[in-house]
């Protein structure tokens, strides 16, 4: 009996299953990729209805696996890509339209409206956001306007929303919850973080009914109970994607940080019980909430860096597998400086320019494949400077710090010795890499009691390699310099367009 714990780890590219034991040992995954919709340039989406039923196959493929059946899983803990917004009949469980992905840039031209109407102080002194087309606000408002009759039924109660943990809880019990974690409600742009509820000026302002908002709760609570898999199990365990990675990586104390490198790149550093309101364009968030106590961060989120590499693979078709973009890198000339500002969907933090797109500079008649991959490369590891030193800027420039990493970009020992050059500050890389899974995992079983407090999780982790800086400073300086001109073109550019 309870010999595991059921981590739910719902991504952008796919959805994984994960059984935990008690020494939080991976003991069987599943996983399984869905289709990514592209309905018009800079919209991304995904049909909620595959998510789910990838959600059921990737549960039922880990317990088959080891042949586990409801009894031996004490809890279940899901995480989640955040920002991804779905709006569904209550009493169907119908999706109204696709998922409009964290992604998407459809709103751009209202979350200007609203700037230019001067109510971006609003939503940044009650969320710690600011307003642009990645939270989940402006997709709602969007979908209550763009799809007949959604307003109506929303006002009426008919239609609930959440972003995807909230789906998937809904329909683990059969409609009997509908609610979200506290990190995951930071994300929509209506949630005030400093009193901890449901902002009516921020829902007022983006004509939301709050009758479609969830419950807000604790990262580690009780959420509800499902009987699909053959006996009643708790799911006990909340927390957005990034927020699962800094608790899997044990950030627990201020001035610790963590990077998470997926799809996109997400930095996150513990600021403790006080919210630090940036200066330089990060966000302010919140990093976990247990047993009522707040825990806030300083988040920058950069859109685009194991989607460069899956640009290569299938877009340039330069590379048959992402692992070979590290290898290609190695070889590329050294004499060349290409630089890739990779603005597929615009540029996150510090810049949020969500009409800005992607450019390559340096090219020569001798640039390959080679070359393209490390630029690629490389510009993940100049984004997260970008994130560093508006972090140290925002703390008062005080602390060495020692950036723990994950994701599937983490396996390239060449990129992470790059990003330790152009940071000149350690990469841990530690011996678990499922991190966010393993956060998602830790908090349903703290909350039922079959993992410890977080001060004991903590002396479990370890760090497999570290990397150390070894670039020469004028090097480093240099190539710097390089990418804030290549940025400042980009951006020129399509200011002036």
């Amino acid at each position: 009996m309870d010999k595991f714990i059921l981590a739910i780890d719902q991504g952008t590219t796919s959805t994984r299953a994960i059984l935990f034991d008690k020494d939080m040992k991976a003991a069987a995954v599943g996983q399984q990729e869905f289709t990514q919709h592209f309905p018009a340039s800079g919209w991304v989406e995904h049909d909620a209805e595959e998510i789910w039923q990838s959600t059921l196959n990737t549960i039922n493929e880990a317990m088959d696996k080891v042949s586990a059946s409801a009894s031996d899983i004490k809890a279940i803990g899901i995480t989640n890509q955040r920002e991804t917004t779905v709006i569904w009949d209550r009493k169907t469980g119908a999706p109204i339209h696709n998922a409009i992905v964290w992604q998407d840039r459809r709103t751009a031209d209202y979350c200007q409206s609203l700037k230019d109407k001067g109510l971006e102080g609003n939503f940044t002194a009650k969320t710690g956001l600011l307003l642009d087309p990645y939270f989940s606000g402006t997709k709602v408002r969007w979908l209550l306007e763009n799809v007949e009759g959604a307003r109506a039924r929303a006002e009426n109660g008919e239609l609930a929303f959440g972003t995807i943990d909230t789906y998937l809880l809904w329909k683990l019990t059969d409609g009997k919850a509908h609610a979200t974690d506290a990190t995951n409600a930071s994300r929509t742009l209506m949630y005030d973080i400093i009193k901890g509820k449901w902002s009516s000026e921020l829902t007022d302002i983006l004509e939301i009914p709050e009758a479609i908002l969830p419950e807000v709760k604790d990262s580690a609570a009780d959420f509800g109970t499902t009987d699909l898999f053959g006996a009643p199990i708790p799911i006990t365990g909340i927390a957005g994607d990034q927020q699962a990675a800094t608790v899997g990586q044990a950030c627990f104390k201020p001035g610790m940080m963590k990077s998470t490198y997926g799809t996109g790149c997400f930095a996150i550093l513990n600021t403790g019980d006080t919210p630090v309101m940036s200066e330089n364009r990060l966000l302010t968030t919140i990093a976990y909430q247990l047993d009522g106590k707040t825990t806030y961060a300083l988040e920058g989120s950069i859109f685009v860096a194991g989607s460069a590499v899956q640009w290569l693979r299938d877009g340039l078709q330069i590379i048959d597998e992402a692992a070979q973009s590290g290898e290609h890198a190695e070889k590329a000339d050294p004499e060349q400086e290409v630089i890739m500002v990779p603005a597929f969907v615009g540029l996150g933090a510090p810049y949020w320019d969500a009409e800005c797109r992607g450019a390559m500079y340096g090219l020569t008649r001798g640039t390959g494949a080679a070359e393209i991959c490390k630029a690629a490369l490389e510009s993940v590891c100049y984004q997260t400077r970008d994130l560093l030193e508006a972090m140290q800027a925002d703390m008062g420039g005080t602390g060495d710090t020692v950036l723990r990493v994950d994701g599937g970009m983490v396996a390239s020992d060449w990129t992470m010795q790059c990003l330790s050059d152009f940071l000149n500050a350690p990469v841990d890389r530690p011996e678990i890499l499922e991190t966010t899974a393993i956060g998602a995992a830790y908090l349903a079983g703290l909350k039922v009691g079959f993992y410890p407090e977080p001060g004991e999780f903590a002396k479990s982790w370890k760090c497999e390699t570290r990397f150390a800086p070894k670039m020469a400073e004028d090097t480093r300086n240099s190539k710097y310099a390089n990418w804030k001109d290549a940025i400042g073109r980009t951006l020129s550019n399509y200011k002036e367009t």
